[in-house]
């Protein structure tokens, strides 16, 4: 069976050490790994499969003889060396926003869009972690009785930001549980004991660019140019898992009952919902797993053909690294690693 040479770049942040994690948790079969980070990183040590590997700084000739290489680093370096990465021959798996809206590139939730893969030309994307677990959820519906329209907030941990939201949090909470001012540095308020409706950049139609990510990367996904989407994103203080409430319109009328059978048995989708048990998807129980959680489905009173849902998945598992390894696995099983569209 053949094994894989991969590399890593950002490995020492967030989603670059899940990427690690994933991938030995997987059993990915892998010859040879090699990790990058900012000339900042370089020098550090972390462990894979109970091997020291050293990070190095990312550079221009880090790439040769790499089968697969997996980008958390941020867009502007996936922008420089992505293209040079897939020049020398490595397929690239990238996590930032870089590539996603290119026609050229694919952007592949395993789960639904498994087949583009195929096109790609060195470089795969890896969509948006709020729009992964959404879509993961709507597209066994979907294709059951096509989507017309979604309007969905989502409730996004602090972990979608960093290690220095983490922090902040942490810090906010003990300091206001103490009494105490709190001076904000990662968000533009209080983020402990608060929300924020306001999750990267304000557009001139006054959408985040994030929830304007959901609508553009569901279309392409899906392959649904007409579906319509309506997005408000909100930054909640929880450490790990987003969560997202969800409504529906469908072009036929659809039972919560029908829903639930099409998701039980949906790839990547685990179904909790009993709420006279309280059964439902927290974003505390989802911290650490890989599914996405569907429950409280049910009947939208507002209009004929509408359910409501409510959905929650790790970010940093499915709504990253998860995401990417699966992407990697597929073109393992599908025997595509050598090929280019």
């Amino acid at each position: 069976m053949s094994k894989y040479r991969v590399a890593i770049v950002g490995a020492t942040g967030m989603v670059g050490s899940e990427f690690i994690k994933m991938l030995e948790q997987r059993s990915f079969l892998i010859s040879d790994m090699q990790l990058f980070a900012s000339d900042r990183s370089a020098g550090k040590k972390l462990f894979f499969s109970g091997e020291e590997y050293e990070v190095k700084e990312t550079a221009e000739d880090s790439f040769r003889n790499v089968d697969f290489a997996f980008f958390s680093a941020g867009t502007d370096i996936s922008r420089h060396f992505a293209p040079i990465a897939a020049k020398s021959g490595a397929v690239v798996i990238d996590n930032s926003a870089a590539f996603r809206m290119d026609s050229s590139v694919p952007l592949v939730v395993p789960e639904i869009n498994a087949g583009d893969i195929q096109n790609h030309q060195g470089i795969i994307a890896n969509p948006n972690c709020s729009t992964i677990q959404m879509v993961v959820a709507l597209y066994p519906l979907h294709k059951v009785n096509p989507i017309k329209r979604i309007i969905v907030t989502t409730f996004q941990s602090v972990s979608g930001t960093g290690v220095a939201a983490i922090d902040e949090l942490t810090a906010q909470s003990t300091q206001v549980l103490n009494g105490q001012n709190t001076t904000p540095r990662v968000y533009p308020h209080q983020i402990a004991f608060n929300t924020l409706p306001h999750i990267d950049m304000f557009l001139d139609n006054a959408y985040t660019k994030e929830e304007w990510k959901m609508l553009e990367e569901t279309r392409k996904i899906m392959h649904a140019e007409d579906i319509l989407v309506s997005a408000t994103c909100v930054r909640v203080p929880v450490l790990t898992s987003h969560s997202e409430a969800v409504n529906i319109e469908f072009s036929e009328p659809i039972s919560a009952e029908e829903a639930r059978a099409l998701l039980s048995h949906a790839p990547g989708v685990q179904v909790l919902d009993d709420p006279d048990a309280n059964l439902y998807p927290t974003p505390l129980m989802a911290a650490g797993t890989d599914a996405t959680y569907v429950g409280r489905i049910r009947r939208d009173v507002s209009h004929p053909n509408g359910l409501v849902m409510w959905v929650v998945s790790d970010n940093i598992r499915k709504g990253a690294a998860l995401n990417a390894v699966q992407i990697a696995e597929e073109m393992v099983n599908r025997n595509w690693v050598n090929q280019r569209g």
